[in-house]
């Protein structure tokens, strides 16, 4: 099932902006606390690094994904989500618009 809205969640206005504006989120804060954030990545092949686990939801189009340690890539969709463990690293390809919520922890 994809996620179509959050509700009840401090957004931060301004946005972090990565890799040249090829990846743009938003962070939100969940009542409870937990932190997540909502963006999109534009057509590219990215490296990014994680601190605490991750979770990638894909909420529009899809990706390719790679985690640190494999030489496989793997696809997500819409309703689809991938997970990356903390302190590590994952490759994405993504050759439409992906639209995604990041799950920390």
């Amino acid at each position: 099932m994809t996620t179509e809205k959050i509700d009840g969640v401090s957004v931060a206005t301004q946005a972090s902006v990565y890799f040249d504006g090829k990846c743009i989120s938003h962070g939100i804060t969940m009542p409870d606390g937990t932190r997540k954030s909502v963006g999109v990545i534009l057509p590219a092949t990215l490296t990014f690094q994680t601190g605490a686990p991750e979770t990638m939801e894909c909420v529009a189009g899809g990706c390719e994904y790679k985690l640190a340690g494999s030489d496989a890539w793997l696809r997500s969709g819409p309703g689809e989500a991938f997970s990356i463990p903390g302190n590590s690293s994952f490759d994405i390809r993504v050759d439409e618009v992906y639209h995604y919520i990041c799950h920390f922890g």
